[in-house]
């Protein structure tokens, strides 16, 4: 039990700690449909189901003997946040100044679509190599049994789709999306900027984190 309560606090401030998986929940759900955030937060979900396998079948090691792999998952991360962003930034500059007449909440892709984008954030996030490779994998001694470890999994899964459902019902609220019709340039551009200081930091960076 006292293992599950500290997988679940180490786990709880991952993910309240900012990143690429907040920035794209915070921003589709100011810019787009509940439904959509909803999609958003489902493909983080996703993602995170995937790195945390990874972690349980051994993901540290694998990564400990194949340091080129782990750069290769790093670079590909870091060009697909890299593009996400210069994406934001087009919309930002697209985008009407201040002042103009109120516009609709943005509806530019499918819920699947959302989705997709998701999951392709959450796995590209250097956070996730680096906590699942390392912070998360050093609970998972040898002596944790099958069944625990497919709990803590459950766990994780669960914590994560939870706190970026609460991201996006509060970033839904009707204050949140009023602020955001009026900043709409400010916020995409500021969001675009994150992506791509993210991106260019995993591409240049000499270890990629």
């Amino acid at each position: 039990m006292n293992l599950f309560l500290t997988i679940a606090l180490v786990h709880l401030i991952a993910l309240i700690s900012p990143g690429p998986d907040f920035f794209f929940v915070s921003q589709t759900a100011v810019s787009r449909t509940r439904r959509q955030a909803l999609f958003g937060v489902i493909g983080i979900t996703l993602g995170m189901v995937v790195w945390s396998a990874l972690a349980l079948l051994g993901l540290q090691l694998l990564l400990h003997k194949l340091a080129w792999l782990e750069r290769l998952i790093t670079m590909a991360g870091g060009l697909y946040l890299t593009w996400m962003g210069l994406k934001m930034l087009r919309g930002a500059f697209k985008a009407p100044a201040d002042g103009m007449p109120t516009q609709k909440v943005k509806i530019e892709q499918s819920d699947w679509a959302t989705l997709r984008s998701g999951f392709l954030t959450n796995l590209a996030n250097p956070k996730a190599v680096v906590y699942f490779g390392s912070v998360f994998s050093a609970f998972l001694s040898g002596s944790v049994t099958s069944s625990t470890r497919w709990g803590i999994w459950t766990l994780v899964v669960v914590e994560t789709f939870v706190w970026f459902a609460i991201v996006a019902a509060f970033f839904a609220l009707p204050a949140m999306r009023r602020g955001y019709l009026r900043l709409s340039r400010w916020i995409d551009g500021a969001a675009g900027a994150v992506f791509v200081a993210f991106g260019l930091h995993l591409v240049l960076g000499k270890k990629g984190v």
